[in-house]
C-alpha cells in the first residue's frame, strides 16, 4: 500500500467509525489487511489536517479537516439552547449569559471547550456567566450571535 492509499484509508475510517486514538486507528489499518506502524499513522494524520472534535457520546474523536470548526459551534448552539436564558451586552466587551440556577458553569464550559472565535472566555458564576470576546468583535456583535443560537431553538 502506498502512502496515497494508506491516507485514502484513513480518512474513511475517520468518517466511519469513531475513532480517539491513533491506536485505534492502527489497530482498524492492520484489520484491514494494511502493514501499518503508529510512527507512519502518526505522521498521516498529521499530513492529513485530522482534528480531534466531540463525538455525540462525548468522547474526543478523530475527524477530516473543517469538521472541528463547524462541530464545535453546533456544540455551542445546543449548550446555548439548553441551558440560556437570556444574552445581554453589558460593556464594549463584555457578555453577560444568564441560565437557570446552577447551570452557568456548565454552559461556560461548552462555550470554552466549543472555541469560538470571537469568544477570548468566560467567567462563570451560579446563575451568570461573564463571556469576553476577542478584539475586534463588540459585545453587541456577540451578544447577537449567542442570542440566535437561542432563537435557532425557538423556530427549529
Amino acid at each position: 500500500m502506498n502512502r496515497r492509499e494508506r491516507q485514502a484509508a484513513i480518512l474513511r475510517l475517520v468518517q466511519d467509525r469513531d475513532l480517539s486514538t491513533q491506536a485505534a486507528l492502527v489497530q482498524e489499518l492492520q484489520d484491514e489487511g494494511h502493514d501499518v506502524v503508529q510512527t507512519t499513522v502518526s505522521r498521516d494524520v498529521a499530513e492529513l489536517g485530522l482534528v480531534k472534535v466531540r463525538a455525540p457520546s462525548g468522547r474526543l474523536i478523530y475527524a477530516p479537516p473543517g469538521t472541528g470548526d463547524a462541530d464545535r459551534l453546533r456544540a455551542i448552539g445546543a449548550a446555548m439552547r439548553r441551558y440560556a436564558i437570556g444574552v445581554q451586552a453589558a460593556t464594549s466587551g463584555l457578555v453577560v449569559v444568564t441560565t437557570p440556577s446552577g447551570y452557568a458553569s456548565a454552559l461556560a464550559q461548552a462555550i470554552d471547550e466549543g472555541s469560538h472565535p470571537s469568544i477570548a472566555g468566560t467567567l462563570a458564576g451560579d446563575n451568570t456567566i461573564f463571556v469576553a470576546a476577542k478584539d475586534g468583535t463588540t459585545a453587541h456583535e456577540l451578544q447577537a450571535e449567542l442570542a440566535a443560537y437561542l432563537a435557532d431553538g425557538v423556530s427549529g
